[in-house]
Formats: structure tokens, C-alpha cells, sequence
């Protein structure tokens, strides 16, 4: 059994099958490049982050709150608001999207950095969303917008704090912390020392103060346990102070960041562990909340979809070997490019375990050196006409192609 076999990905008779169903023969169906994803995966992957934190306190409400830039489906996001969950936007257009999918605005929450007047305005014609303040200076920002918008009804908001700590599979994913690893300044969130000012702030200007946030970064591994931990301990003493000095908080939100397995020697992170220490933190703080909340983004998407292409030609130079396919990586998996620690699985859909391997380069189809979606990769060799597999396509995929070369974005079907 391959490493990455699981109820979505099956290799059967020497070939790729999604759901039960042929590779293949949905790759002739709808064509090539496509992007596939599974219904019943995401909702495997939901019921595994539910169970994580099944044994909250009666009384403790856990929501799950999707960031929807990972992967802004239609269908999956019906998918999702029918068990509940609630959405992370981090743009206007992101909020406006979550609505027209359905979900309440008193079910949506707001983060965005470098935010303008007119960002809030339209965030501000939602009157149950709640905005999530990443800075001290958009205070007066918040409240310059809604004086313009004539808005009476109270306005929620949380606060985005900096713990100090940030975690990511690379330097542009943390989140938190002064510096990235790659000395790169910070941008997220309120700094430790202005909390407190923050919230007096917020309740001097008439907002109801509701919540306390943060996230470190993205793409946790087993060896970012202790490092969430400690975030997590001093996320709890940051809600005590502020109780202490007359903040009573509706929720923490400790953000996301959890990710799945995207190659075979990655250890997970243990969330089972991670949600246990959270609710042992939280149940022993007296701090009498209604609610926590988690942001998972890829741990519910990415590996539920993936990306069909077919290879066009198979091209040796230079004692290279290139599987020549029909997409870009920019317009399709643009996560290698850019961040050069990211690495998707490739499966050659038609051949998943054929004796016959030598090392192949998967190369786009654009005028960009860069765009390959594997170098050298072992894998047994391809012929004209074979579908190749990009895997943990579902998530920040789609969502952050370009038009690249005028190359066209491709389509997506939901099984």
C-alpha cells in the first residue's frame, strides 16, 4: 500500500482510483488540467478534527471555523455549513462569498491586515460579522468607518494578538513572533504590551469587545507541538489579565495551522493532544467562556483533492528526463513555486506501480523555468497520453493560480 493511500486515494490494478471511481476515465470525461475533489473526504477529515475535540465541557461550545481562502468551492462550503462550521474571511470579498454561500454572518469572523476605509465600510454593512482588529491602528480606522456608515447596532470585535511564538513549514507561513526565520519582520496582530490598551481602547470608542486570537503560522509538523502549547498557555494568560482588569471574553480563538501529511516521512502533528491541552487549559482558567474556536484551513481540503493532467510528451535532453504535461504550475499547484518548501505527490494515474522507474522531471507548460511540478522524482515511466496525479491539491491551489501566460485556471468538480 502506498503512503498516501487513504479512502479518497486508491491504487487498484496498476491504476488511480478517486472515490472508486477511474482516474482516468473522469480525466476523458471532463478533460485536462482538472481539479477533483471529495466530498466525503472533507467530511472525513471534519469528523476527525470534531472528534480531536470531543471532550470539551458541557457548556463549551467548540466552533470550527474554516479559512475559506484555502479553498473557496461553492460546494464545499454548502458542504461545511451543513455540519455547522463557521468561516474565516480575511477580505470583504471573502465575507461576501461565505454569504452567498449561505452561511449567517453571525457565523462569519473577519481578520485582515493592512486594511482601508473602504474595506471596513463593506465589512460594516454586515452588522453580525465579527471583526477581528489586527492592529492597534485600525481602531480609529473601524471607528472613522462606521461613524460614516451611520451604524447604531453595537459592532463585535475580537483582537488579534502576537504571543511571541509563530510556527510555519516555512518562513512565509509564520504568522506571529517579531521576526520570520528568514529575518523577514512580522506583520501580524496586536504586540503583547498593547492589548490590554487595545481593548480599553475599543470599549472607549462604544465596540463590544468579544474575543482574544492569534495564529502562528501555518503547516504544523510533530515537532511544533511544544512551541503551540506554550502559545496556548500564553493565550490563557493573556485572557486572565484581561478578565482581571474587566474584560469577561466570549471566546479565545487559537487560530490554525494543523496540517496534513504531504510526505511519506512527515510525522503529524498529534491534534488529539493539541485539543486535549487546550480543553485542560480553558475548563481549569475559570475564565467562564462561551466558546473556543480553531481556523483549520488545508487539514480539511488538502488532501481531499487533486489535480489531473495529461502527459503530452515525454522529453530526454541532457540525459534528462521530462514528463511534458498539459498545465502550468502557476495556473494550477502554484504552492512550489512559492514557497520552495512546499512538495506535492505526483502519481502517475495510469501506471501507479509499475516496475519500470527512472527519474522524472514533471515540466509545465509555461515559458517559466521553474514551473515543474516535481524534479527527478522516482516514479515508473510515463507515456504519451498517461494522467498524472498533483496530490493535497484541495487546498491553496486553485485559490492562489493565476492566469499566467494566459494560461486558463482550470475547472473543478466535486465527487
Amino acid at each position: 500500500m502506498n503512503w498516501w493511500e487513504n479512502e479518497f486515494l486508491k491504487a487498484k490494478n496498476n491504476r488511480l482510483l478517486l472515490e472508486n471511481q477511474s482516474a482516468e476515465t473522469i480525466a476523458r470525461k471532463y478533460g485536462t488540467p482538472l481539479y477533483v475533489y471529495s466530498r466525503k473526504q472533507v467530511l472525513r477529515n471534519l469528523a476527525s478534527l470534531k472528534e480531536a475535540f470531543s471532550s470539551a465541557p458541557t457548556g463549551l461550545e467548540v466552533r470550527i471555523a474554516y479559512a475559506l481562502k484555502a479553498n473557496p468551492h461553492k460546494a464545499i462550503l454548502k458542504t461545511l455549513l451543513k455540519k455547522g462550521c463557521w468561516i474565516d474571511a480575511v477580505s470583504p470579498a471573502e465575507v461576501e462569498t461565505a454569504l452567498k454561500a449561505g452561511f449567517p454572518e453571525n457565523r462569519i469572523m473577519f481578520t485582515g491586515t493592512s486594511i482601508s476605509l473602504k474595506d471596513f465600510e463593506r465589512i460594516l454593512k454586515h452588522p453580525e460579522v465579527t471583526i477581528n482588529i489586527d492592529a492597534y491602528e485600525q481602531i480609529e480606522l473601524l471607528a472613522e468607518a462606521r461613524r460614516k456608515m451611520r451604524r447604531k447596532k453595537p459592532v463585535r470585535v475580537s483582537v488579534r494578538w502576537n504571543p511571541g511564538l509563530g510556527r510555519g513549514f516555512c518562513s512565509k507561513t509564520v504568522t506571529a513572533g517579531e521576526r520570520s526565520s528568514d529575518g523577514t519582520p512580522i506583520k501580524f496582530g496586536v504586540e503583547e504590551a498593547r492589548v490590554i490598551e487595545a481593548f480599553k481602547k475599543l470599549k472607549q470608542l462604544g465596540f463590544e469587545a468579544v474575543g482574544l486570537h492569534q495564529h502562528l503560522g501555518s503547516g504544523w509538523t510533530e515537532e511544533d507541538f511544544p512551541v503551540a502549547i506554550k502559545a496556548v498557555d500564553r493565550m490563557i494568560k493573556k485572557a486572565r489579565e484581561l478578565k482581571k482588569a474587566g474584560f469577561n471574553l466570549e471566546f479565545l480563538d487559537f487560530g490554525g495551522g494543523f496540517g496534513p501529511k504531504y510526505r511519506a516521512e512527515q510525522r503529524l502533528f498529534p491534534l488529539a493532544e493539541y485539543a486535549a491541552y487546550i480543553l485542560d487549559k480553558v475548563e481549569s482558567s475559570k475564565l467562564d467562556l462561551k466558546a473556543i474556536t480553531v481556523e483549520p484551513g488545508k487539514y480539511l481540503v488538502a488532501n481531499a483533492g487533486v489535480l489531473l493532467m495529461k502527459v503530452e510528451y515525454v522529453k530526454k535532453s541532457y540525459r534528462n528526463l521530462f514528463a511534458c504535461v498539459n498545465a502550468g504550475t502557476y495556473n494550477t499547484v502554484p504552492r512550489p513555486v512559492i514557497y520552495e518548501e512546499a512538495y506535492h505527490e505526483i502519481v502517475n494515474a495510469s501506471c501507479v506501480n509499475g516496475q519500470q522507474k527512472e527519474k522524472i522531471t514533471v515540466a509545465g507548460h509555461l515559458c517559466e523555468t521553474g514551473d515543474v511540478f516535481g524534479v527527478e522524482r522516482l516514479m515508473p515511466i510515463p507515456k504519451r497520453g498517461h494522467i498524472m496525479a498533483v496530490l493535497m491539491a484541495g487546498a491553496y491551489c486553485h485559490s492562489m493560480a493565476s492566469n499566467f501566460n494566459f494560461r486558463l485556471i482550470p475547472k473543478e468538480i466535486l465527487l
